[in-house]
């Protein structure tokens, strides 16, 4: 693996390092489509929130008949994968086992039990009574009418006991994605920093509740560029990601790479004139996604943003009303991107397109199967395994223009930012979550703390 990692080419380790280091703009991607208003009930929204990301239930169910009585079919879909989840605990199941009997005719009771089933073959304690067991665990809540047992159970409501099932069950056992995670502590000031991986999948999800519980006891979510911000910052970005010369994308590269580039338009069905006005770094941010989880279109690569680390907690920190504070912003990642010269711009562009459109070969790892490894030591915890494999990964490329881009002075101000909130004697408790890599390589922001001497412990 070490040998291969050192060959990783240059193009190839672009996006890699774009994925651990920005936050991605491509989030909010140009070929975002509009998507109708969801069917959800306003109670149900944070749960809705956990559990989407679960990976038990496609979001698509949101947008049609949701708070309906819910179909066998997708009942079968939702117990099939909840029964994953829980199997993915590696727990040991039980000797004799029995299930206990439903009439699977969809009422709410029906639901209850059979989710009780998947968690009643292991060798946990769940007692012998479903509706008890749920109401005990805060998973069956009832009705202003009661529990309303005998009822049909709708889609929403389906989700939303197996979502508390699986967030309850990891919880019990501590289990769930530790992530790269440490602690400074100085003049009264907390600082929990958790390094994010920007693109995700369901398997690291649940997180495990130490980092939950970080999150909810701290008093602000320090992120590096707020995507959810309204004032202005995604229109300057879009300014910044446009000619406003009055020239278009052909005119400003090679006539070789516009062609790969139709030809990857044509792969995914993304009309060109949507694109035509807009810089070679921001069309190459929009199709990184798509490049390192090997997505076959547009909605996977969307799904895969949508699951990074930065997005959960953004997310939760809007539900919880927490403050949000940006290091950067996406002003200052639009101006960073824009003066990069028009060489390395395209160079920029070529890489993804080419890690899309060629084939492999054995003298370039796999982006997304390194992505991959990343995603696993990211679950794990392993904060060693993870900083030599990156290390590894863009060994070599400390001079590249991109690269000093993503690094350098980025770091250092980073750094003073959060030295400032350590000194601070307004003494607080802060959530930081940054690309993994400003954490993890050395001379980057931890390795500055500790430089000046703070003491900084990982999070076990």
């Amino acid at each position: 693996m070490e040998k291969k990692l050192k060959k990783l080419s240059r193009k190839g380790m672009a996006s890699l390092v774009l994925v651990l280091i920005m936050m991605l703009t491509m989030i909010v991607p140009v070929w975002a489509e509009e998507m109708p208003t969801p069917d959800i009930s306003q109670w149900a929204i944070g749960d809705l929130n956990e559990g989407e990301r679960y990976g038990i239930y496609p979001i698509e169910w949101y947008y049609d008949s949701f708070r309906s009585e819910i179909s066998q079919e997708r009942l079968v879909e939702l117990l099939a994968n909840t029964a994953n989840k829980i199997e993915a605990l590696e727990l040991n199941k039980k000797v004799e086992y029995k299930p206990i009997s439903f009439e699977a005719n969809g009422t709410r009771e029906d639901v209850i039990t059979r989710l009780y089933n998947i968690l009643a073959q292991y060798e946990l304690s769940v007692g012998g009574s479903p509706v008890e067991y749920m109401q005990e665990r805060g998973i069956l809540a009832g009705t202003p009418n009661g529990l309303d047992l005998n009822k049909p159970c709708t889609t929403e409501q389906a989700v939303i006991f197996a979502t508390r099932l699986v967030h309850d069950t990891y919880a019990q056992l501590q289990a769930g994605s530790k992530g790269l995670a440490w602690k400074v502590g100085h003049n009264g000031n907390v600082i929990y920093f958790l390094g994010s991986i920007h693109v995700g999948s369901s398997e690291v999800y649940p997180l495990n509740q130490k980092l939950k519980q970080a999150f909810y006891e701290s008093d602000a979510l320090i992120v590096e560029a707020n995507l959810f911000e309204q004032q202005g910052g995604m229109d300057y970005f879009l300014q910044k990601a446009t000619y406003q010369d009055g020239t278009t994308l052909k005119d400003n590269i090679s006539e070789e790479t516009y062609e790969k580039l139709m030809e990857l338009f044509g792969k995914y069905g993304l009309p060109e004139d949507v694109y035509n006005q807009f810089k070679p770094w921001s069309i190459a941010n929009d199709l990184t996604v798509l490049s390192m989880t090997n997505s076959e279109n547009i909605q996977q690569g969307s799904q895969a943003a949508s699951l990074g680390i930065d997005m959960y907690f953004l997310s939760n920190a809007l539900l919880a009303q927490k403050p949000i504070v940006e290091l950067e912003g996406i002003r200052y990642q639009a101006d960073l991107f824009d003066g990069l010269s028009a060489e390395t711009q395209e160079g920029y562009l070529v890489s993804i397109i080419d890690s899309i459109l060629a084939p492999k070969t054995d003298e370039t790892v796999d982006s997304a199967k390194l992505l991959d490894e990343w995603l696993t030591q990211w679950k794990n915890g392993d904060i060693e395994g993870f900083t030599n494999s990156y290390g590894h990964s863009t060994e070599g490329a400390e001079e590249d223009e991109f690269t000093k881009m993503l690094f350098g002075q980025r770091d250092k101000d980073m750094a003073e930012k959060i030295i400032t909130i350590l000194e601070s004697e307004s003494k607080g408790t802060y959530f930081v979550v940054v690309g993994a890599g400003h954490l993890a390589k050395d001379g980057t922001v931890l390795d500055q703390l500790i430089e000046k001497g703070y003491n900084v412990e990982a999070l076990q």
